[in-house]
């Protein structure tokens, strides 16, 4: 843990010192505004961290918090969902994370995501307003399944035997999405020709998703003394997750397209909302949680 913590601050410094030598440019600004929020993400991920099983929990329960309500910020919805939000908010996600701080699988992966798949379409009908409600329904279990779902899979990756009663788990995973999010980043804007989707994200490129998964795939082989894995085998799953990640970006930035935002909302200057800096994750966390089962057992 020291090992980690002693790497990502002498990175996030090094970013600082290299950030003071650009002239004055709205690009310096940006990078000045987004180093100062990975401080506050870093320190709020460590303070979580010795907390073990719990404070990642209560952490990412927060972070499901604020990414459903950027989610639903613009979503379809009528002044009839409102008991429908107010479920989704203060039943399922507290239940959920409930449920994976306990380490109760069967639930947390299995019934409780099918019963609210079942029951929020119902609880929609139920409301009585049918204007765009196969809309209101599809974005209402999307926003769930996303903000919810998917990212308390983060935390309960330490419900894995594999996990050796250590938070090296999930780090693995917030280290390599994120640095491979960077690092498509820094590659696109190093050597940006070829524009992957302009109409979807107008910034990714062929040159940044090649070179930032082929450095995070290099950097998950690396760590690998930080999973129960070989190097191989944390070189492939680095790949995998960093591949699943720029997808989970890709289509929230279609959804920010379709509603005609550039940012979920302005909470992390730099970065822009919630969403925009967990996009990797959401898909990319039950891969992991999946393959790390699957190895573990195998």
């Amino acid at each position: 843990m020291a090992i980690i913590a002693i790497g990502i601050g002498g990175a996030l410094t090094l970013a600082s010192v290299v950030k003071s030598l650009f002239p004055p440019s709205s690009l310096a600004q940006n990078l000045s505004a987004r180093i100062k929020s990975w401080w506050w993400i870093v320190m709020a991920l460590a303070v979580a961290s010795l907390a073990g099983r719990i404070g990642l929990v209560i952490l990412f329960a927060g972070v499901s918090f604020v990414a459903l309500r950027e989610f639903s910020a613009v979503a379809a919805s009528r002044p009839a969902d409102r008991r429908v939000t107010a479920a989704c908010f203060f039943v399922v996600l507290p239940l959920q994370y409930a449920l994976v701080g306990i380490g109760h699988l069967v639930w947390f992966a299995g019934i409780l995501p099918l019963a609210c798949l079942a029951l929020l379409p119902v609880l929609t009908a139920l409301t009585g307003d049918t204007q765009d409600y196969l809309a209101r329904v599809s974005e209402s279990v999307l926003g769930v399944a996303i903000c919810i779902y998917c990212l308390s899979y983060v935390p309960a990756l330490l419900t894995l035997q594999a996990a050796r009663d250590g938070v090296e788990l999930p780090l693995f995973l917030i280290l390599i999405t994120q640095a491979s999010d960077v690092l498509q980043y820094v590659w696109g804007k190093t050597l940006a020709s070829h524009l992957l989707a302009p109409e979807v994200s107008p910034s990714k490129t062929v040159e940044g998703l090649i070179g930032g998964i082929g450095c995070a795939t290099a950097l998950g082989a690396a760590l690998c003394w930080m999973t129960p894995f070989s190097t191989a085998q944390a070189g492939a799953i680095a790949f995998l997750i960093s591949v699943a990640g720029f997808f989970g970006g890709f289509v929230m930035s279609a959804i920010k397209r379709d509603r005609g935002i550039k940012d979920w909302s302005g909470l992390l200057p730099g970065h822009g909302g919630i969403l925009d800096r967990v996009d990797s994750l959401w898909l990319s966390a039950p891969l992991y949680f999946y393959v790390v089962r699957a190895l573990a057992v195998a």
